[in-house]
């Protein structure tokens, strides 16, 4: 096992998002190259929020193991980039406008309680993971931050010219976080080069970067399942209405 320049180390954390990034996986095609109808519009959305709205809780029990004052502050942004800072709409309240926008109504989306199980054992895994693992791997898993501006574009382009009934407004999450996620990503991998020393380190940062991978997928592979092929949605979980 040979210890990586950062360089390499850099080149490598890309080359897993670029082999498994969910901007591959057939539902996010689907997504952005209108192939959904608005009722598998309004699955995605739901099951995403519960993502979204984990977040904040993920970065603090990450924020907590910090060792200085200054990575705390670098850390606690993420936390206001969702929460909100009391002046303005974090992510989250975007968030739940989008999912207004496609027709959901808040109070369902914010209960939960009618996600995908995929979607709850993959979210809550990640958040057990970041709690529960070694820092270095913990802030490593937050790398798939870097390639999140290029699903962004995809996703946010490709809604607007193919669903008619979308508009920039219901997509005004995306827009922050063009610019909040190559600044928390540039922080973390800066981290990372420096503090994964050893061969060892090295290789935990790949496979905590891989394993936020699955999470993701996994989560678009519980949509795939329930709202595209077999079709088949669990009992309890969102069913569109006929014709949505």
């Amino acid at each position: 096992m040979a210890f990586l320049s950062p360089g390499d180390l850099e080149a490598a954390i890309r080359g897993v998002g670029a082999e498994r990034y969910h901007i591959r996986h057939p539902f996010h095609h689907l997504l952005h190259g209108g192939g959904l109808s608005r009722g598998q519009i309004q699955a995605w959305a739901l099951n995403r929020y519960y993502y979204q709205a984990s977040i904040p809780a993920k970065d603090a029990t990450l924020m907590a193991r910090l060792p200085t004052a200054g990575e705390r502050r670098e850390w606690r942004r993420r936390i206001e980039d969702h929460d909100g800072d009391g002046t303005g709409a974090g992510g989250i309240e975007r968030w739940l406008k989008l999912a207004e926008g496609v027709g959901l109504e808040r109070a369902m989306v914010e209960s939960t309680a009618h996600i995908l199980p995929a979607t709850r054992f993959a979210v809550d895994a990640y958040v057990a993971y970041v709690r529960e693992r070694p820092l270095l791997e913990a802030v490593a898993s937050s790398l798939t931050e870097i390639f999140s501006p290029a699903i962004i574009a995809e996703r946010v382009s490709g809604m607007l010219a193919n669903y008619d009934w979308i508009g920039p407004d219901t997509l005004a999450y995306f827009t922050p976080r063009l610019a909040q996620a190559p600044q928390d990503s540039g922080w973390a991998l800066a981290y990372v080069k420096t503090h994964a020393d050893t061969p060892e380190k090295q290789q935990a940062v790949l496979a905590a970067l891989r394993f936020k991978c699955d999470v993701l997928w996994c989560q678009l592979d519980g949509l795939y399942h329930a709202y595209i092929a077999p079709g088949m949605i669990p009992p309890g979980a969102f069913v569109p209405q006929v014709g949505a």
